[in-house]
């Protein structure tokens, strides 16, 4: 159902307001770019600091904006059960095609605590569901078995896999098989899950060169992974680029300077320091993404 270069969209803000205007903007850029699907209120979507208003307006203006051209995942995941089930009924009145349900933080539950959470959302709303596993992020990792029990759900039909391990993601393969789609969380191994069975990235670096990294997942998808390493390689350093200081505060300085939106994070997220701002524009200029006579103001 799902698979591609999925892009983890950035919530452009503009005088400390979601700019809707860039936002619809980005949704096109990104259509013209070959993008297979569209997550709007993720982590890289700044969704921990969006209100219930804003987080809900995203939604709808990303998914009038892609008018049925790609898929909509939206983001309604929480830590408060209720609160995530609140969210993706919202997402599915909105018209999205589905949701991505980021495991519940800070409580740190216990497996059986996550199988009930999954559950809960799972029989309360009839819309494909994404789990979403980046221990780095929540503190507690949805083991492979916990995936495999989740799938006796026919609604829960894949996982963003954000742990950056080939072995777990291996390991959620074997336990589920074609029960369960697998997605890269991670940019940096979008293509070696390929390899292992996996569908395609939600990534942070499609917010930048959303055509390249449509290319490579689709070389990968048709076996040709000599010209998917080719394009691996090529966008590699734009992978650590996105990851200088905490996502999406690079992403967003690299969106500012090709013109797309503002740099603008909310806090206690910020801009980044002025060492970090120079390797990303590098970066950026190295790849082209830039003219070379362009210095950062």
């Amino acid at each position: 159902m799902f698979h591609g270069s999925i892009v983890a969209l950035v919530t452009p803000f503009k005088n400390g307001v979601v700019d809707e205007s860039a936002l619809a903007g980005l949704v096109e850029f990104h259509l013209r770019a070959g993008t297979h699907g569209i997550v709007p209120c993720g982590t890289t979507g700044e969704s921990a600091t969006l209100t219930d208003v804003e987080h809900r307006r995203v939604i709808e203006v990303v998914v009038e904006a892609a008018a049925r051209r790609v898929p909509v995942i939206a983001g309604s995941g929480s830590n408060n059960t209720e609160e995530a089930i609140a969210l993706t009924r919202h997402a599915k009145k909105a018209g999205a095609d589905g949701a991505l349900l980021i495991s519940p933080y800070y409580n740190k539950p216990t497996q059986e605590g996550l199988y009930q959470h999954y559950r809960a959302i799972a029989r309360s709303v009839d819309l494909p569901l994404l789990l979403y596993n980046i221990p780095s992020r929540t503190g507690v990792n949805i083991l492979p078995e916990t995936v495999a029990r989740l799938t006796a759900f026919r609604n829960i039909v894949g996982i963003k896999e954000g742990t950056g391990s080939l072995q777990q993601a291996s390991d959620i393969m074997q336990a589920c098989g074609d029960r369960i789609t697998l997605l890269s969380g991670d940019d940096f191994t979008a293509l070696p899950l390929m390899s292992i069975g996996g569908k395609g990235v939600i990534s942070v670096t499609a917010n930048i060169v959303p055509a390249e990294m449509a290319a490579m997942i689709a070389a990968a998808e048709k076996g040709d992974y000599a010209e998917a390493a080719r394009l691996h390689y090529r966008i590699y350093p734009l992978h650590t680029a996105m990851f200088l200081e905490t996502n999406p505060a690079p992403v967003k300085a690299a969106l500012a300077l090709m013109g797309k939106c503002s740099n603008a994070v909310r806090l206690p997220l910020c801009g980044l320091s002025d060492e970090n701002a120079a390797k990303l524009q590098s970066t950026l200029t190295a790849f082209g993404l830039l003219p070379a006579s362009r210095r950062r103001k």
